[in-house]
């Protein structure tokens, strides 16, 4: 089964559960927020999008520009920022069993869905 990392504030997010229903594809919200993901949920999801962790975060949110963005990280602590400020965290995030891809633009995820 999909499921869909998701903010239902997000836009972008919400077009992706849309998509999702309208072609009648069964998913499960994950919303990231509310529901925490541990060090090794993150590290799997990391892995299933095949990106480094750097490439999950959203540089443009406050957060990362006041007390992150001119530190160096390494991919541990990466993973441990977004743990802790899941705000940081890319969406929509569309995993299945053995991959993941982050969904904006939603071309993104429908290229996804006809290659699984």
């Amino acid at each position: 089964m999909i499921k869909i990392y998701h903010n239902n504030r997000c836009k972008k997010s919400r077009e992706a559960v849309q998509y999702l229903t309208e072609n009648k594809i069964k998913f499960t919200i994950i919303e990231y927020l509310k529901v925490n993901l541990s060090i090794d949920e993150m590290t799997i999801l990391i892995s299933k999008l095949n990106i480094d962790p750097i490439n999950l975060v959203r540089k443009n949110e406050n957060i990362w520009k006041e007390k992150f963005k001119n530190l160096k990280h390494s991919d541990m602590d990466i993973i441990s920022l977004l743990v802790s400020n899941p705000k940081l965290i890319e969406r929509p995030i569309i995993e299945n069993s053995n991959k993941a891809v982050i969904g904006r633009p939603l071309e993104n995820l429908i290229d996804f869905l006809k290659s699984n």
